[in-house]
């Protein structure tokens, strides 16, 4: 067969595909990978919206609070402190309360994340997982102050009548956001640690109990002998003992070092504890 003058030779006319060096690959992933914090602005994000979608869920770490303030004010107060001054007492307890019930739900939402596929979908991705647990516990900061703020202006109309300077504001405002960051930190452990977001919730209602077992409600050497030794050693009791005596003077007593080392601690230990769980899980499954 005569092949014509300007036919290509099908010898040499097939097409190849270059075939990428190790290093062309390392680059192009390298490029494709986030930098910097924009994974946990992405996470923080996500879970920023999930708090405003979930009407019900923010409304409720509210309203308990603002009904638990209202009830022990109106029905109790008059009981426990003839004189009228219970609110300025009471407040600082109601605080630390709605940052856990505000905080609580950060165990549901990490268990809905580890159960329902969707550490396994960003395990495909170029991106660090644990960057979603930075997610739910930025959003929950974020969420909880703003409920904080709305108690207190509640706490304010019904007749709270704090004397704190704007010093003494700014240090509040601190130990209250070290103290939420300390407890969702916990919740979001222990939300990695159940193996459902039912038992998660369960696990997490516990903690719930230890402001009633402090001085945010009452004096507490009012309790029983075989009880205070347990509320004074509590970490709650020293944190609202801070909280009241910046907001309306009363005496400190080292409750302060005390408070802030509480939450130095529940937050180191939960760090690590969800470090490590979150490892062993994200790896196992």
């Amino acid at each position: 067969m005569t092949m014509h003058p300007y036919s290509p030779d099908p010898r040499t006319s097939r097409l190849s595909t270059p075939t990428p060096t190790p290093s062309a690959v390392t680059d192009a992933l390298r490029r494709s990978r986030p930098r910097g914090l924009d994974v946990e602005a992405v996470f923080i994000g996500r879970s920023l919206r999930h708090a405003v979608r979930d009407v019900e869920s923010l409304l409720m770490s509210i309203a308990l609070p603002v009904i638990l303030m209202l009830m022990f004010t109106f029905v109790f107060g008059g009981a426990i402190d003839p004189g009228g001054d219970y609110v300025n007492y009471v407040v600082p307890g109601i605080i630390l309360t709605c940052a856990g019930f505000g905080a609580s739900s950060t165990a549901l939402s990490v268990a809905n994340d580890m159960t329902s596929g969707f550490i396994d979908r960003l395990r495909t991705m170029p991106v660090r997982a644990s960057a979603v647990i930075t997610g739910h516990v930025a959003a929950s900061l974020a969420k909880n102050l703003f409920a904080t703020a709305i108690v207190i202006v509640v706490a304010v109309l019904i007749g709270f009548r704090p004397t704190a300077t704007w010093g003494e504001w700014f240090a509040v405002i601190a130990l209250i956001a070290l103290y939420i960051l300390a407890i969702t930190y916990l919740f979001a452990a222990i939300g990695l640690a159940a193996k459902s977001a039912e038992s998660a919730n369960g696990y997490g209602f516990i903690l719930l109990f230890l402001p009633y077992v402090s001085s945010a409600f009452v004096p507490v050497d009012t309790m029983p002998d075989w009880l205070i030794w347990f509320a004074d050693n509590q970490p709650v009791t020293p944190i609202i003992d801070a909280l009241r005596s910046l907001l309306v003077g009363t005496e400190m007593n080292g409750s302060g070092i005390a408070a802030v080392a509480w939450c130095t601690v529940i937050l180191a230990v939960a760090v690590g504890w969800a470090a490590r769980l979150f490892t062993s899980r994200a790896g196992r499954r």
